[in-house]
């Protein structure tokens, strides 16, 4: 194919699939941040996640409470400079300086395809993750079942949730599809339904142990998992370079780009009978990552596609976006804003995306996005291919004909099969140049101009 038909066809494909990667927070990302050293009561760890046989071992870094100040030995995957504490940058001549008023103790700017890290702050530093740590549940979990599955909740299902835990609304006693526990955990960022998703997987122990092997082949080696909804927990760390790794590999996946671009679906309500009739209503949910959905002080960011929000006491705001401008996408992750303005880890997010789309081809990058381990060798990216429950069609469940991608908010009817269709059109790999890494370079995201207000 011609250089200049490839490129208009992965443009148009790019400009496809809405809203992707939002997964909505712990808590409102609206909390101010908390100071540095919070004591250790106030991580209210729930005792059935907080040490799950299948946490790892961490070192002394690896705390609930970070110290003010960033270690001055770090990791160095991805490169030497992203090891190094403070600011990573190397701008050429044009390029545009970084916002001056970012307050985050750890950020980072990456191309989502190349895996060209255009610029960090501290990106390995292991910090409390707050729900983005649901990214990398959903990456590991998401395959697994087969989104028509119905399952039945019972006590043990919604046990040992911490106190104050984000809930979407599950019901002891009522059923639901996988595809409703699903809306639950990327609109929601329902621990009630990661509970029950991790239930069905094993149990949270079982599913803490998936999540750090699955961490440890993504090559995410600053991240101990002890508590699957990334409810404070201690030593439950990640970091704003891992993070970003999850992010990448959950949205090769079909499915897990169409959850979490989803901003408002309907839920299965509770069941009721009066006069020996059987109703069960529903009641809407939206997606909490406000630079999707929007908020009185912020506006939809341009081409944003999700991905998880997240804002625990120790962990603070912490969110990591993806965003496609002119045919480029940039995956931009932020930890913890000092400033407490209200919405400020988004605003500093926006910040971030506008000097990566004005600086790409403008700096030298100062490190990269590790490909998985094996990945070389096999062939081929875990999660590549669209995850097995994409196979399986809508499920039945009263979410399932309500939950709209932003873009597919322009027609109402028939919306959810049409952006299926692109989804799976855009899910062809591509070889990097210079790497064996493959990955969904369609990068099928939405054209949100399109609905800007």
């Amino acid at each position: 194919m011609p250089a200049p038909m490839k490129q208009t066809v992965r443009r148009t494909l790019l400009v496809t699939s809405a809203t992707l990667a939002s997964l909505a927070l712990t808590a409102p990302a609206s909390l101010a941040a908390p100071s540095p050293s919070p004591s250790p009561a106030a991580s209210g760890s729930p005792s059935a996640s907080a040490s799950p046989s299948g946490s790892r071992s961490t070192s002394g870094s690896a705390s609930a409470s970070p110290s003010v100040a960033p270690p001055a030995n770090m990791s160095s995957v991805g490169g030497t400079r992203l090891g190094q504490a403070g600011t990573q940058v190397a701008i050429a001549g044009g390029a545009p300086v970084l916002p001056k008023d970012l307050t985050a103790r750890s950020w980072i700017v990456a191309d989502a395809e190349s895996g060209d890290v255009l610029a960090a702050h501290n990106a390995h530093w292991r910090l409390p993750p707050a729900s983005t740590m649901k990214m990398l549940f959903a990456d590991t979990v998401l395959p697994k079942f087969p989104k028509a599955t119905v399952h039945k909740v019972e006590a043990k299902d919604l046990a040992g949730m911490g106190a104050g835990s984000s809930l979407v609304g599950i019901k002891e006693g009522e059923t639901y599809t996988v595809h409703d526990l699903w809306l639950g955990v990327f609109l929601r960022s329902g621990n009630d339904a990661v509970h029950v998703l991790s239930q069905m997987n094993g149990g949270i122990g079982e599913t803490v142990k998936d999540m750090n092997e699955h961490a440890e082949e993504l090559q995410a080696l600053d991240t101990n998992v002890v508590s699957p909804d990334g409810y404070d927990a201690p030593h439950q760390v990640s970091s704003a370079y891992d993070l970003t790794l999850f992010a990448r590999s959950g949205l090769q996946k079909q499915d897990f780009r169409e959850y979490c671009s989803t901003v408002t679906a309907k839920f299965p309500g509770e069941t009721t009978r009066k006069k020996g009739k059987t109703t069960r209503g529903t009641f809407e949910i939206q997606n909490t990552n406000r630079l999707l959905s929007g908020d009185y002080d912020i506006s939809q960011y341009p081409g944003i596609a999700g991905v998880k929000n997240g804002n625990t006491t120790n962990a603070g705001a912490t969110f990591t976006g993806v965003a496609e401008r002119n045919g480029k996408v940039l995956l931009v992750t932020v930890m913890n804003p000092e400033k407490t303005d209200h919405n400020e880890v988004y605003k500093e997010t926006a910040a971030l995306l506008d000097w990566g789309f004005q600086a790409a081809g403008k700096v030298t990058p100062v490190g990269e996005l590790v490909a998985p381990k094996g990945t070389a060798q096999a062939g081929a990216q875990p999660g590549a291919n669209p995850s097995s429950s994409a196979q399986d069609g809508q499920a039945g469940g009263a979410g399932d004909v309500s939950a709209k991608p932003v873009a597919g908010a322009v027609t109402e009817s028939g919306s959810g099969g049409m952006w299926i269709a692109l989804a799976v059109t855009g899910g062809l790999l591509v070889l990097l140049a210079g790497g064996g890494y493959l990955v969904n370079r369609r990068w099928p995201l939405p054209d949100l101009v399109r609905r800007r207000r």
